[in-house]
């Protein structure tokens, strides 16, 4: 398994890079051997930032963690990606899909599902066409983090969402 790690705003020390290795390390019992791990440091202020992204079969298993220490993100990070690795095997095996980015005895031993997907509540709503702008300006209104509508523009369904600092994202399906 190959862990990339690198720093924004922060020096990658040895120490840092044994803890990553040490703890991510351990993820190596549920991937073969070539799988590659991104792990991305950074600081800005008091917050020490750990960002894990690890690509499999279409899909992004990923963790992002904060604290006032590296190293308690770096643990906590840990949990949480072994937590989304056991909840996607189990995915995988609901839908009769092969893992074969996985390990077999990974896919083999039964895991308890300690957080059940549940689907609470079900929205209809009318979509109606305007500009990812009109867009943000009806998220703020309603108060919410995400906003989906029809781009007057391409007239394809698009989301748009609230990002850290007041910036805004779009997401659209590519062509």
């Amino acid at each position: 398994m190959n862990i990339n790690i690198r720093g924004k705003n922060i020096e990658v020390t040895e120490g840092l890079r044994k803890a990553i290795n040490t703890k991510l390390g351990k993820l190596e019992r549920y991937f073969k051997p070539d799988m590659s791990i991104d792990v991305t440091l950074s600081v800005e202020k008091e917050r020490q930032k750990i960002e894990v992204t690890i690509p499999v079969k279409g899909n992004i298993i990923r963790s992002e963690q904060v604290s006032n220490d590296m190293y308690v993100s770096i643990d906590l990070v840990e949990e949480v990606i072994e937590r989304q690795l056991r909840k996607y095997k189990n995915k995988l095996i609901n839908r009769h899909q092969m893992g074969d980015t996985f390990q077999k005895t990974f896919l083999e031993n039964d895991y308890l599902e300690d957080e059940e997907i549940r689907i609470e509540r079900t929205k209809k709503f009318d979509i109606k066409p305007m500009y990812p702008e009109d867009a943000c300006v009806q998220m703020e209104l309603l108060g919410h983090n995400f906003f989906v509508f029809c781009n007057a523009e391409t007239n394809q369904v698009n989301v748009v969402y609230k990002r850290k600092g007041n910036t805004y994202g779009l997401i659209e399906p590519e062509a």
